[in-house]
């Protein structure tokens, strides 16, 4: 017996309804871990190197109490063309309704033009625990302790 699965919310916002209107994010192969955002522009965008955008989807969304949407960057624009989602992951909180956007940065050495519909990220939603936070007197010790950033050496 399979568990019910939870409802992603999606709300068609009028990036995606013209001049073509765009699917909403979804899973793209049986086994994917993300949903895929596309570009919701209206005209081509260029991107050169250096550039930093915020891209609109096209949608609001309601995700499932409990969860949170992080905004992934794409292998394949990563690898060939140094697209990678600044803030990354970005989080999508489950009480935010308004436009999902991305915050596309260009790391690559030549200029690339977006179009209306390319997919440029994957949002992965996770479900997460219910933590209570208690101030204490003290921590337990670890074998790590406070060492931090770099502090296990270079290879």
């Amino acid at each position: 017996m399979s568990a019910r699965p939870l409802t992603l919310r999606c709300l068609r916002l009028r990036e995606a309804k013209a001049p073509q209107p765009l699917p909403p994010p979804r899973l793209e192969t049986a086994g994917a871990a993300g949903f895929d955002l596309r570009a919701a522009i209206r005209a081509p965008l260029t991107l050169h190197p250096g550039d930093r955008v915020r891209v609109p989807t096209g949608w609001a969304m309601a995700l499932p109490a409990g969860c949170e949407g992080q905004i992934r960057p794409r292998s394949g624009l990563a690898w060939r063309h140094g697209i990678t989602c600044l803030n990354s992951p970005g989080t999508v909180d489950a009480d935010y309704r308004g436009p999902v956007e991305v915050l596309l940065a260009h790391l690559g050495h030549a200029p690339i033009t977006l179009m209306r519909g390319d997919r440029i990220a994957q949002m992965v939603i996770l479900g997460l625990p219910t933590i209570e936070v208690v101030e204490v007197e003290d921590l337990d010790t670890t074998a790590r302790g406070a060492g931090g950033f770099g502090h296990t050496g270079r290879s």
